[in-house]
C-alpha cells in the first residue's frame, strides 16, 4: 500500500472566514469546497494541503488528519487485523471517496481514503 498524501484537518465553527487569510496570506487554492470543509493546496506543490472543516458531513467525530492511500481496502484490513477502533465504518461517500475513521494508539482519529481509480481506455471500471 501507497500513502499518497497526508492532510491535518483543522477545526472551525466557520470554514469560509478563513479563505482569505489562506489564499492571500499563504498564497494557497482552494481545490475542495463542500461548505462543512474547505482543503487548500500549494500551486508548486499539490500534495501539500490543509483542511478546515466544521463537521463531517457523515461520520460521528472530526478526523484530526487524512490520510489518501492507494488501497483503502487493505488499510482497513490492516486496522481490523490489528483491532483498531473503527470509528466510521468503510463507506463509499456520495463525494468521490471510498473511507472509514480508525483511531490509532494515542487517540487520535483518521480518515483513510482513496479516491476511486479513474480506468485507462478500454479498461473495465471499479465496480465499486
Amino acid at each position: 500500500m501507497t500513502v499518497r498524501r497526508i492532510v491535518p484537518n483543522l477545526g472551525s465553527p466557520d470554514p469560509a472566514a478563513s479563505r482569505t487569510f489562506y489564499e492571500q496570506v499563504l498564497d494557497l487554492d482552494v481545490v475542495m469546497d463542500h461548505g462543512w470543509i474547505l482543503t487548500y493546496a500549494a500551486r508548486d506543490n499539490p500534495t501539500a494541503q490543509l483542511s478546515i472543516m466544521s463537521a463531517d458531513a457523515s461520520a460521528p467525530v472530526n478526523p484530526d488528519v487524512s490520510i489518501e492511500v492507494d488501497d483503502v481496502d487493505a488499510a482497513h484490513a490492516a486496522a481490523r487485523r490489528l483491532g483498531c477502533e473503527i470509528v466510521h465504518p468503510l463507506t463509499d461517500e456520495p463525494w468521490g471517496v471510498r473511507r472509514f475513521f480508525v483511531r490509532e494508539p494515542t487517540g487520535l482519529v483518521l480518515n483513510i481514503l482513496s479516491h476511486p481509480r479513474v480506468p485507462a481506455d478500454g479498461e473495465q471500471s471499479d465496480s465499486r
